[in-house]
């Protein structure tokens, strides 16, 4: 019985080496995968010579191509044919560009691609069948996070703290109806969460904000992206758009010189009087916006007092007026509709004025109120049937955004904000 048990392993030993081998000889005859090819603008390089540069001061066309056996008839063809694809007289210093070779000695050009943007590139082909076309590489988008306390101002928040400077701007666009960014207080601070814009793993901007909270006078004030009915808006935490009637400034980044008052002594004309507007001091060129949407009901120019000015009537109640304006924006006149943030002239110093300022004035039922104390009513909020979905938003950014404020958030790893939600 012994022999008979040792015999039956002997013969499943010979069996699973048996086996193994015919296995690993099935193995040996499977072809190696082949490696993957090398792609640049949508072309396989593999058999190319790559040659980068970067166009110089006072290149042109002919001067990238003169050297690698391009001759003049195609450099004029690509000039002349393929305009409606791209101008080459459009060409900047600094920008890139690849040149895709023969790898012999000659270094013969097949193609020549020019880098427009960061995204944005035309191909050349300047072999036997000549052409060009547009291509766009791929962005990413990745989540990021920026945080930080007010010392000066929101842009030097900022740029002290490494982040896109861009991101003033935008945040400034989005609070534009609830916070005077003219107000900004020391110790004000912002939390952001937000998509930065990947190319080949190069930053190249920032994309939506899609939540913020800015803390000002020690009150914070909420603003969550949400997409109803196709269409993107900034809300709060109670599903209200953060979108006003009226911006709370015509124009951007400047001190106030003088505020309204019922007297006020009048650098120029030496005694006090009635001031009922609200003065922005601001460098001469400055563009100034239309606070809300409206008719141009008044344009024209007064020499003792108000110089260069535009009233703009925004609905039954509200109308404001712009004064000692430089020049107006080109196509604004008596009865143009103006939209909000539209641009309408820009600051000078014309008139009965010492320096280059806006004298900006509001008219509620015709009589002069402080701009600075104008309550907006609010623009539509969210509605009924995407209040769960717009609630689930912003439980999940709060959340986000408390982490970013306590200092331990962490990038979701995610490059569609979309996924989010899902």
């Amino acid at each position: 019985m012994k022999q008979i048990v040792i015999l039956l392993f002997g013969l499943l030993c010979i069996v699973a080496i048996s086996c193994n081998r015919k296995a690993k000889q099935e193995e040996d005859k499977q072809p190696l995968p082949l490696p993957e090819p090398t792609i640049m603008y949508e072309i396989n390089v593999d058999s190319l010579e790559v040659i980068q540069g970067v166009v110089r001061p006072n290149q042109f066309l002919s001067d990238l191509l003169s050297d690698y056996n391009v001759n003049f008839q195609i450099i004029d063809r690509i000039a002349r044919d393929f305009r409606p694809v791209f101008d080459v007289r459009k060409i900047k210093a600094g920008n890139q560009y690849t040149l895709l070779c023969d790898p012999d000695s000659n270094y013969t050009a097949r193609y020549f691609i020019y880098e427009i943007d960061y995204t944005n590139f035309v191909v050349y082909s300047l072999q036997d069948s000549v052409y060009a076309r547009r291509g766009e590489k791929h962005v990413e988008k990745r989540l990021e996070m920026a945080t930080g306390v007010i010392s000066s101002s929101l842009w030097n928040a900022m740029v002290n703290n490494g982040y896109d400077v861009n991101l003033a701007i935008r945040l400034s666009e989005i609070f534009a109806w609830t916070v005077d960014f003219f107000g900004i207080q020391k110790e004000d601070r912002f939390d952001i969460l937000y998509e930065r814009l990947y190319v080949e793993d190069k930053a190249i901007g920032s994309g939506k904000v899609l939540a913020a909270r800015f803390n000002h006078f020690g009150k914070d004030q909420f603003a969550f992206y949400f997409e109803q009915d196709s269409v993107g808006d900034y809300f709060d935490e109670k599903a209200q758009s953060l979108q006003r009637a009226f911006l709370k400034a015509p124009l951007k980044y400047n001190r106030i010189s003088s505020h309204f008052t019922n007297s006020r002594y009048h650098p120029v004309l030496k005694y006090h009087r009635p001031h009922h507007g609200v003065d922005y001091a601001a460098p001469a060129g400055t563009p100034v916006y239309a606070i809300g949407q409206g008719v141009v009901t008044k344009k024209g120019y007064q020499g003792g007092g108000a110089g260069n000015y535009l009233y703009i009537k925004h609905n039954s109640v509200y109308t404001t007026a712009y004064m000692h304006l430089k020049s107006f924006a080109k196509g604004i006149s008596e009865g143009s509709r103006v939209s909000q943030g539209q641009l309408i002239g820009y600051v000078g110093s014309t008139g009965l004025s010492t320096g280059p300022h806006l004298d900006f004035r509001f008219f509620k039922n015709g009589s002069p109120v402080n701009p600075l104390k104008v309550e907006s009513p609010p623009a539509k909020p969210v509605d009924g049937p995407y209040m769960t979905q717009y609630l689930e938003v912003v439980k999940l950014h709060m959340a986000e955004l408390e982490k970013i404020r306590l200092g331990t958030w962490q990038s979701l790893q995610v490059a569609d904000s979309s996924n989010l939600m899902q």
